[in-house]
Parts: structure tokens; C-alpha cells; sequence
């Protein structure tokens, strides 16, 4: 009999994984202008574009990992995505340089979360014969 607490542990993961995508997703539409502070404004056609654009993204790639039939390929998605996304949150250290301090560390903070999320992400990918 195998252990069911690895698949348990991944169901969790995809659950938390996933709504935390979809909630940024829809944010994107709720409130765009943050997201368009951090777009580097050199990028055509418009922040707002990317903002849209990444929304998009983050609500189907959400949509994905909290579906079991779509897991997986959601959660390399996700992968993608957090790499892809991860210039903006340098940039946007750099653009809040001359912040408050509490504002610079949510920018710095931002940074090594994307890394705890590809992990995560990683985990939710993982096939299930695949040990721990």
C-alpha cells in the first residue's frame, strides 16, 4: 500500500498554488495600476498591455493548476510564468530604490518568493512515482 500523504501534500499545494495565482490574476483586473508601476515602461505597446496580458495568463495558468486533469501542465506553466515575470520584480527593486524602506522591502522581499514558487510549483508538477 503506498503512502497517501505525498498526494496530499501535492492536492495542498496545487490548492494554495493555484488560488494564489487566480487571486493575483484577477487583481491585475481589479486594481491595474500597481501593476503597471512595475512594467518597465520601455516595453511596447503599454504597461497597461502587459498588465492585461499577464492577468490573462495568471488566470488561466491558475485555472489550470487547481484543475486535476490540467495539473501538471499547469504547474510547468506556472514555472514559466514565474520565471517570465521575474525581470518586472527586478525592475521594480530597482524602480522603488528611492522609496520608504517599507516599501523597498516588499519590492527586495518579492524577489526570493519567486523562487519559493517555482519550487512549490515544481513540487505540484512532479509525476507521482516520483519520490520525495
Amino acid at each position: 500500500m503506498t503512502d497517501p500523504r505525498p498526494q496530499r501534500t501535492r492536492n495542498v499545494l496545487a490548492y494554495v498554488l493555484g488560488g494564489f495565482i487566480t487571486i493575483a490574476g484577477v487583481m491585475h483586473f481589479a486594481s491595474p495600476g500597481f501593476f503597471d508601476d512595475i512594467v518597465p515602461p520601455w516595453l511596447p505597446p503599454s504597461e497597461r498591455f502587459w498588465t492585461y496580458a499577464s492577468g490573462v495568463v495568471e488566470l488561466a495558468v491558475g485555472t489550470m493548476v487547481l484543475s486535476p486533469r490540467t495539473r501538471r501542465r499547469g504547474a510547468l506553466a506556472a514555472i514559466a510564468l514565474f520565471i517570465g515575470v521575474y525581470p518586472a520584480n527586478i525592475y521594480m527593486a530597482w524602480d522603488w530604490r528611492h522609496r520608504p524602506v517599507s516599501e523597498q522591502l516588499i519590492a527586495y522581499g518579492r524577489l526570493p518568493f519567486q523562487f519559493l514558487f517555482i519550487w512549490i510549483a515544481w513540487r505540484v508538477a512532479r509525476r507521482e512515482d516520483a519520490t520525495a
